[in-house]
């Protein structure tokens, strides 16, 4: 009985989680979907077939940590697409695709009057096996995460599965102490370094068009 009631409280609170990962989500129009659960599919803006258009949002997930105190210029990083991008009824670019991407510049907070900034630049992406050249920048970051720490107080990762389902991985809101300014320049707040944790979910916009052949 007190397993039952366990489970019951996790389900509720996967519900809970849910709900204010719809309530912190922005409202400006982007990739993710209206549950605000990050595996949700995108659409295409753009009735070219093939083609993503100039402005596209894209929510990639970081698979490296980033911070200002110890990133340097022109440091290599990847990430993967974190939900697929439909063009009508076909997968475009599949969630898990390879983003390839480099720190443009970088600053860190060296004393406490000075603020960490990190710019991201975006150019390569792998989709099928095939790479294409791209070229885009950061617009807003994300906490990335759901209840998956949740999972040690059920006793099994398949049964918080079966509870949660597409709630795990969920955005839970804007990344605290980090602002995106034009160009993708992420700030830090109150002359501390920018942060940013493997798994942090990056919103990315297309600066040129990106062609995907089948």
């Amino acid at each position: 009985m007190k397993t039952l009631r366990t489970m019951a409280g996790i389900a509720a609170l996967a519900v809970c989680t849910g709900c204010a990962a719809m309530n912190n989500e922005p409202a400006t129009p982007g990739p993710v979907g209206t549950t605000g659960n990050v595996s949700d599919p995108a659409q295409v803006n753009s009735s070219e077939q093939g083609v993503v258009p100039v402005g596209q949002l894209l929510d990639v997930r970081l698979q490296t940590a980033l911070s200002s105190a110890t990133a340097t210029a022109e440091q290599r990083f990847e990430a993967t697409t974190a939900a697929d991008l439909m063009q009508g009824d076909r997968v475009l670019v599949p969630a898990g695709s390879l983003v390839r991407g480099v720190v443009s510049s970088v600053d860190s907070a060296g004393r406490v009057d000075r603020t960490g900034r990190l710019t991201l630049a975006f150019d390569e992406i792998r989709v099928n096996g095939r790479e294409y050249p791209m070229r885009a920048h950061a617009t807003q970051v994300f906490e990335s995460g759901g209840i998956r720490e949740e999972g040690a107080k059920v006793g099994t990762a398949g049964a918080v599965g079966a509870i949660v389902g597409g709630i795990i991985g969920g955005l839970r809101g804007a990344l605290l102490g980090a602002v995106v300014g034009s160009g993708g320049v992420i700030a830090a707040t109150e002359g501390k370094d920018v942060e940013l944790p493997a798994g942090t979910i990056v919103r990315i916009r297309l600066d040129t068009p990106l062609e995907i052949r089948r």
